[in-house]
């Protein structure tokens, strides 16, 4: 995985297939297919289906008159498959390109599974029966394969984190200055540090301040050096975009909101605490 990671002759592949993806029209289904209505990535959701119906069509694939149930169960999970690999898709159009080459490498191998169960519904419906056992045991193991390198990029590189949730657990309490009004111009976000944790602070037009997190929910990026458009600040790396009222994840591909803090101004000082709970939907 670590060479796969540091692969760059993988790098153009990759780009294309990521402006191909960002291209399509899909307007607020990318949302959807992403997960922001969810909280969190809604592709390893969608995989429960093709997974667990071909797991359970190899255990009636062992059991003596479970071929024609198998046969189903091979269907139904090549028909999950066609939603869940739009869902990753999106989510891998966004990720940075040490996680990109490793997503190319779980494609790879989940289209392989897909081939693999596709020649096995044909063999089933030809009556080939034993072939078609033979070609979902090739796909199941090549399925493993996939699911390893899908958790590498979950766990091991974090792709589809929410890399905020750490920031209630470092924020000292109660009210930290943040410096001086003046020197925090209009409707542009400036990075300032609340204990160790970064914070993007946006002075209104009336002279009142927003605070948000300063590390992106998605992956990390930096608010600070984003923009603001309709009381919202935008991630200058992905398009996420969170409102400076409460945090609220508006658009992806971002699926949790920003941490937010509350501001008030005390001779001439700009102070922010940490608004808990976190932001709720509405």
């Amino acid at each position: 995985m670590g060479r796969i990671e540091r692969a760059e002759s993988l790098d153009a592949l990759a780009e294309t297939l990521r402006r191909a993806v960002r291209a399509v029209p899909l307007g607020k289904g990318r949302d959807l297919l992403h997960g922001r209505w969810l909280g969190h990535p809604v592709h390893p959701v969608l995989v429960e289906v093709p997974v667990g119906a071909w797991i359970s069509a190899a255990v009636l694939d062992a059991v003596p008159g479970g071929g024609r149930a198998a046969g189903l169960l091979v269907a139904v999970g090549l028909a999950g498959a066609v939603p869940a690999a739009a869902a990753g898709l999106v989510d891998w159009a966004e990720l940075e390109r040490p996680q990109a080459r490793v997503g190319l490498l779980h494609a790879a191998l989940n289209i392989g599974a897909v081939t693999c169960y596709s020649a096995s519904l044909v063999a089933r419906l030809t009556g080939h029966g034993l072939r078609g056992r033979a070609y979902a045991l090739a796909g199941l193991c090549t399925l493993g394969a996939a699911a390893a390198a899908g958790g590498h990029l979950a766990y091991r590189q974090a792709a589809g984190a929410n890399h905020a949730e750490d920031v209630p657990h470092l924020v000292p309490p109660g009210w930290t200055p943040v410096g001086p009004l003046a020197e925090i111009p209009h409707d542009q976000p400036v990075r300032r540090m609340v204990g160790e944790v970064p914070v993007a602070v946006v002075r209104d037009g009336d002279g009142s301040c927003r605070a948000l997190a300063d590390r992106c929910s998605h992956d990390g990026g930096p608010l600070s050096e984003g923009s603001v458009e309709d009381g919202c600040l935008q991630c200058p790396w992905h398009g996420s975009s969170f409102r400076l009222a409460d945090g609220w994840n508006a658009t992806g591909p971002a699926t949790a909101p920003q941490p937010v803090f509350d501001t008030r101004l005390q001779d001439g000082q700009v102070y922010v605490r940490l608004r808990t709970p976190p932001p709720v939907r509405h």
